[in-house]
């Protein structure tokens, strides 16, 4: 093939994959269903990218079981210990016991739905029981269930990737040696096979999350190479655990990625950022890549009976899978419900139906009807389940129909005011720093925080955002909190996303820009100016309005001096005042406002 094309087909497959992370973000969708939509479209659909006539079957397997232990590792670094409190037994009877309902009635459905040879059902139930983190954790910013929930779908998605791939290439090495009929050597090969893969794993991803801990620690890395020697590492940790035993690469970097992440001996902050843009490449051009190689024809032709196959995993196979495994949990039967109603299969699924499809499609009658079966799969469940997931969470009270909580970024002293005068009001309240002192002020005062950067991906996806609807932006930087505001309105819109106004001095400078957010507390109330006001003793106060002390009384009590900053009704609901929106206040509401320091200390108004 010329090389001109397969520059084309390179460049396509950048532009395909980017351009459908951008317009899922644009239209509020999971990313992956435009991924699978732009990537037909530029394979069987206009024919620019077929991977088959620029990279062989091996080097194109290669490349992809690679780029999945990368994203694996990515998602390991999102787990933290402390989650598993709660949910840990949840979590680990679905990776083990609901793993196996799922596999078997996964492999009765495909026997009598799809009929597919009896070593095909086994191996495509075994393919069934990886989820899709790729998928889940986008679904979770949007639907923002309760914590407890929200844990297990993302441990569950995580750690049942490694699992559910490496079971499936345990059942294919039973399929492809001929073993199916010996059922005593196909268990031995079985259960042999997972402690080897397991022990290899879970060694060498110890190894490479020790080495680069031992290396950071010592500064014997600078730091403009720390993303890629940690990268270099998780990629040497997956080939030589691939070495070892079959598929132990996506354990060696799974739990190389949950090491990390948990232990304190170095700040690994920059590298998460770092390979939360690689994982959007990746996926991007796994997407692309896989779905180009899929024939329409295929598709329509196993229509029917893959739909069949669909409504028996969303309406038995999950809902049984769940049942089973969260039976003595602590959580209640709606989030029990709710888990039943989310398993979405991803790139994982894919990848791994793709290989093996490659590896038997000359040496097993039908193999080639998986990679159309899994896609059938993957397009439903999250075509089904994205369109579902917040709706449905909502009627079963496991989501905030109209959350009023909100995310402050900046903790500094008089971000921790606002902060604890409305959690005094009963709002659930989340304030984002990257300074260490900050957040420690602020948990001393006993507000809920979070210790990262505001416009880092790592941030969106492990902040706990149950109860919590808006943003508030107030640092320093006019930057920062525009670039938080775009951030955040990917999961609370662009109505709900607020910041300071641009301060005077860089008014100037950007005469064609606007805050990405709606401007907080009018047009004039900048950073700069609220500081003057507090280091000059201003305070933040409650004020209950009554019949007797209503709000002109406020307003003459304190010469109109003022700032009034939120009102609290008395179902709760909190209003923001901005340049757009002046709330009025009314007997029964609560006023949040700076208050300039006062001569005389009579008043009616609560001080925080």
């Amino acid at each position: 093939m010329p090389i001109e094309q397969i520059l084309l087909a390179l460049a396509a497959i950048l532009t395909f994959g980017v351009g459908a992370q951008w317009l899922a973000w644009r239209l509020r969708l999971p990313s992956i269903l435009l991924l699978l939509i732009f990537g037909f479209v530029a394979g069987p659909g206009l024919g620019i990218v077929d991977p088959n006539s620029f990279v062989s079957n091996e080097l194109l397997v290669a490349l992809v079981s690679v780029f999945v232990g990368v994203i694996l590792f990515e998602g390991g670094l999102s787990l933290q210990i402390s989650e598993l409190r709660e949910v840990g037994s949840a979590v680990r009877n679905l990776a083990t016991i609901g793993v196996l309902v799922t596999w078997v009635l996964s492999f009765l459905a495909a026997r009598m739905l799809l009929d597919l040879s009896w070593s095909l059902s086994l191996l495509f139930g075994a393919i069934l029981t990886v989820t899709g983190p790729t998928v889940i954790i986008p679904l979770l910013r949007f639907v923002r269930p309760k914590a407890r929930v929200g844990s297990v779908l993302k441990w569950e998605g995580i750690i049942n990737d490694p699992i559910g791939a490496m079971f499936a290439v345990l059942i294919f090495e039973v399929v492809s040696s001929n073993l199916g009929g010996d059922f005593g050597a196909a268990s031995r090969l079985v259960v042999f096979g997972l402690l080897k893969t397991l022990g290899v794993g879970c060694g060498l991803g110890a190894v490479g999350a020790g080495v680069l801990i031992f290396f950071l620690r010592r500064h014997w890395v600078p730091d403009y190479l720390h993303n890629p020697v940690a990268l270099m590492l998780a990629v040497v940790s997956f080939v030589a655990a691939n070495h070892l035993a079959h598929e132990a690469g996506l354990v060696a970097t799974t739990l190389m990625g949950v090491i990390l992440a948990n232990q304190r001996v170095v700040n690994i902050k920059h590298i998460i950022e770092f390979k939360e843009n690689i994982r959007v490449l990746l996926i991007s051009t796994l997407f692309i890549v896989l779905a180009a190689r899929v024939e329409l024809n295929e598709l329509v032709d196993e229509a029917f009976f893959g739909l069949l196959f669909l409504g028996a995993l969303l309406l038995v196979v999950r809902p049984i899978s769940v049942l089973f495994s969260t039976a003595r949990s602590q959580l209640d039967w709606k989030e029990r419900i709710f888990l039943g109603w989310m398993a979405p299969r991803g790139v994982v699924a894919a990848a791994v139906t793709s290989f093996f499809a490659l590896r038997l499609e000359d040496s097993v009658e039908g193999a080639s009807r998986l990679v159309p079966l899994i896609f059938i799969v993957i397009i439903g469940t999250v075509t089904v389940y994205g369109l579902t997931a917040i709706p449905f969470a909502r009627w079963l009270k496991v989501a905030h129909p109209n959350p009023q909580g909100i995310v402050i970024v900046g903790a500094h002293g008089w971000a921790r005011e606002i902060a604890s005068a409305l959690q005094e009001e009963g709002l659930t309240v989340r304030l984002v720093d990257m300074n260490w002192d900050h957040i420690s002020a602020a948990r001393m005062a006993g507000l809920k925080t979070f210790y990262g950067s505001a416009l880092s991906e790592y941030t969106l996806e492990n902040i706990e955002l149950e109860g919590i609807g808006r943003l508030l932006a107030m640092t320093h930087n006019d930057e920062v909190n525009s670039l938080a505001c775009l951030n955040f309105s990917e999961v609370f819109g662009r109505s709900q996303v607020f910041q300071l106004p641009f301060m005077e001095e860089n008014v100037s400078e950007r005469k064609e820009d606007s805050p990405i957010g709606r401007s907080l507390f009018g047009s004039d109330n900048h950073f700069a100016r609220l500081e003057r006001a507090f280091e000059g003793g201003a305070s933040v106060r409650r004020t209950n309005l009554t019949e007797e002390f209503d709000p002109q009384d406020f307003r003459d009590m304190h010469l109109e001096k003022a700032i009034p900053l939120f009102l609290v009704t008395e179902a709760k609901q909190l209003l923001i005042f901005s340049q757009d929106s002046t709330p009025e206040p009314r007997a029964g509401h609560t006023l949040i406002s700076l208050v300039p320091e006062e001569k005389d200390a009579s008043t009616p108004s609560r001080a925080v």
